[in-house]
């Protein structure tokens, strides 16, 4: 009988220190860029529901949306 054993994912620990704000920016940037796209689509979906959640609203879960762009505006370098 095979044994599945399930293993979580370790936390980074790693405290970091930058020496200016560009620096840091540079590192959250390639940081972002190393996750697969699925996770950083849930990392917007999570900041996008506490956003929500700050100001008190509920998000509808079959609210209508547009399908596309309202007002086309022309394209100058076209």
């Amino acid at each position: 009988m095979a044994r599945v054993v399930l293993q979580k994912d370790r936390m980074d620990k790693t405290v970091r220190r930058y020496a200016s704000l560009d620096e840091m920016k540079a590192d959250e940037y390639s940081y972002w860029q190393s996750r697969p796209v699925h996770e950083r689509l849930d990392a917007v979906d999570e900041m996008i529901e506490m956003a929500y959640a700050l100001k008190g609203w509920e998000i509808e879960p079959d609210a209508p949306r547009l399908q596309r762009p309202f007002v086309r505006l022309p394209c100058p370098w076209r």
